[in-house]
């Protein structure tokens, strides 16, 4: 210890005799070496970082996919609580869509009111509006805006409708578009719907198409001033204008 103390009073007394000039080139020199040692100090530890997440990423194990419960209509009407949020069951997978729109709901109130009465006056069947399941087989069950049950298959009116109505109408959504004109056309013509109404606030439209051996005919399309009528009930007739009215 005396001879370290020695030593650095020794060293003390050298840098103390040498002239200015050599004094600020050794210290620059320090200076430069401290540098130098703390850079390499630093290009370590951040090496050191670099493994340790390496490592902490090749034994993480590899996230997996999340897989869309799918259900059949029982297990969903077991499991779900009883609710009015449009909700349709596709292939298993449960599809939730948003409230429809005041405008949506005004159009399918109108067809709903005058076909119910038309029906009722003739004593045809019943007609019911949303939210109703459609239950069309264990993967499958949509909530058709309107729809007409024929007399002679009543039995069919369950707690929901156990199969396909004879009449359904859908009003076209601008999110639902292909669903109504294309999925829920070939859907309802598939499981053997006879009649399909299109109505279409946008495009101020309503289409009736007709099952002919087993694929849709349109029969009618039909603007504001004309009257869209039914083939699978003949005598029921509808103003375009008066379902579109907005006042």
């Amino acid at each position: 210890m005396q001879k370290l103390l020695s030593g650095k009073s020794e060293s003390r007394k050298q840098l103390a005799a040498l002239p200015f000039a050599q004094k600020l080139i050794l210290l620059e020199k320090l200076r430069d070496r401290s540098l130098l040692i703390a850079s390499s100090s630093l290009r370590r530890q951040r090496q050191d970082v670099r493994s340790s997440m390496s490592i902490a990423v090749e034994a993480s194990p590899p996230a997996m996919p999340e897989t869309q419960r799918l259900y059949t209509y029982d297990e969903l009407v077991a499991e779900m609580p009883e609710t009015n949020q449009p909700h349709e069951l596709w292939d298993g997978a449960l599809i939730m869509s948003p409230t429809p729109s005041f405008f949506h709901q005004e159009i399918a109130f109108r067809f709903h009111r005058a076909l119910h009465d038309w029906v009722v006056a003739h004593n045809l069947g019943k007609v019911i509006g949303v939210p109703i399941d459609m239950v069309l087989s264990s993967h499958r069950a949509v909530q058709p805006d309107v729809a007409f049950i024929a007399q002679d298959r009543l039995a069919i009116i369950q707690r929901v409708i156990m199969g396909s109505a004879d009449l359904v109408a859908e009003i076209v959504s601008l999110q639902g578009r292909n669903r109504d004109r294309i999925e829920k056309r070939d859907l309802y013509e598939q499981h053997g719907v006879r009649e399909y109404w299109i109505i279409d606030p946008e495009a101020q439209t309503v289409e009736v198409l007709a099952l002919v051996s087993g694929s849709y005919e349109l029969v009618q399309r039909s603007l504001p001033g004309e009257r869209a009528s039914s083939r699978l009930l003949p005598g029921f007739e509808i103003s375009v204008a008066e379902l579109f009215r907005r006042a």
